[in-house]
């Protein structure tokens, strides 16, 4: 009697209960799965969201971006201020066009590390040397200098012999002339009254105004040149290497012997050198032009 009254009680709770799931149940497993689905919905529009914006470095109307990536202007909405709230896509407030956070830049810097950025570049410059026959190298600022994080030598003789993490003045060197270049002019100043330019061989650029003028130069082609302005027995062009912001964050080039590389020779092979760096930027996220389609004159990252 007392099992029936308890069987009896069960029964009447369990009725104001969701039904448990039995394992076999198809139309259960039906709704979980479309659930799964509709998380994994959620998270590529959040994505097309994030990348839309981030190609308009000027920032993005709901409107147009709604219309980009096919969503409803409610859908997008949603979705935008949920990633507004956690910091990743900021709305600035006089235009009401959306940006992207500082947050998702720090994440992106804090993967992009040295040993990263060597993993990313050595193959590059190793398919570079082999086009080339030439030594390719990607460097990164350090301080008023540059400093070489990997390098790789042609197939032919007579290969340059600069090492990984060798140090090189900027305003003589081609990689270092990029970088110079992607600096803001009152960043530019600041290096050239700080910095002591050295002559390293009679032709190396030590007045302010004529380098100036060079920087200038390299804004507009995107391409630096190094005439036998460090050793005397070198030539070198490099291009800039941007991340996934579109900043300038080193430069890669191909250097050899001036008996091997005259200037027209150095400018035969730009294009080779431009599009190994459209290659190394797309490594580090860069989804912009390539580098023949696009001036050096965004800012370099500090």
């Amino acid at each position: 009697m007392r099992a029936n009254r308890m069987a009896a009680a069960g029964s009447t709770q369990r009725s104001h209960l969701a039904p448990a799931r039995a394992d076999n149940d198809p139309a259960a497993e039906f709704d979980l799965d479309d659930r799964q689905r509709g998380g994994v919905q959620s998270i590529e529009r959040a994505f097309a969201i994030l990348k839309e914006v981030a190609h308009n470095r000027e920032g993005i109307g709901l409107a147009a971006l709604s219309k980009r990536v096919g969503l409803h202007n409610s859908t997008t909405f949603h979705l935008v201020q949920t990633m507004v709230s956690l910091g990743y896509i900021r709305q600035v407030k006089d235009t009401k066009r959306y940006r992207i956070g500082r947050p998702l830049f720090a994440l992106a810097a804090s993967s992009l590390d040295e040993i990263e950025m060597v993993s990313l570049a050595t193959p590059i410059l190793e398919e570079l040397s082999r086009q080339t026959g030439e030594s390719s190298h990607f460097a990164v600022r350090m301080g008023p200098s540059v400093v070489i994080l990997a390098r790789t030598s042609g197939p032919g003789a007579f290969q340059m012999a600069d090492r990984v993490g060798v140090v090189r003045p900027a305003h003589c060197t081609a990689l270092g002339k990029v970088i110079l270049a992607a600096l803001e002019p009152d960043q530019l100043e600041r290096h050239l009254e700080r910095t002591e330019l050295n002559a390293f061989t009679p032709k190396s650029i030590i007045e302010p105004d004529r380098l100036r003028r060079e920087i200038e130069e390299v804004r507009r082609t995107g391409i630096a040149f190094d005439d036998g302005e460090f050793d005397p027995e070198v030539r070198c062009v490099a291009v800039p290497v941007r991340d996934f912001t579109g900043q300038v964050i080193g430069a890669i080039g191909i250097s050899g012997p001036v008996w091997r590389l005259s200037i027209q020779v150095l400018q035969s092979r730009t294009r080779t050198v431009q599009e190994a760096a459209a290659r190394l930027s797309s490594g580090f996220g860069f989804q912009g032009g390539s580098a023949t389609e696009r001036r050096d004159d965004t800012p370099v990252r500090d």
